[in-house]
């Protein structure tokens, strides 16, 4: 699951353009079904005298699978910079 999530964020930094404001995956992986989603908004950071800083994304990345009937998930968010 972890690899999983690793995989999806370098994809996601490494691809030019504001990620997707939502999408979801699903993975067959050795365990089942997972379903990943993405979640992607503007992160409205801002320096100490205000200014808001533009370009810089907040993405979150949930992982959601069974295991023995019980549901589980996984999050991982992190920033990522699109220059305007």
């Amino acid at each position: 699951m972890r690899q999983i999530l690793s995989n999806r964020m370098a994809e996601i930094q490494a691809t030019k353009g504001v990620p997707d404001d939502s999408k979801e995956f699903k993975v067959d992986t050795d365990y089942g079904g997972m379903k990943v989603v993405q979640k992607t908004t503007t992160a409205e950071l801002t320096e100490p005298d205000n200014t808001l800083l533009d370009g810089i994304y907040l993405v979150t990345l949930t992982a959601q699978w069974r295991q023995g009937g019980v549901s589980q998930s996984k999050q991982v968010k992190f920033y990522v910079y699109r220059p305007g």
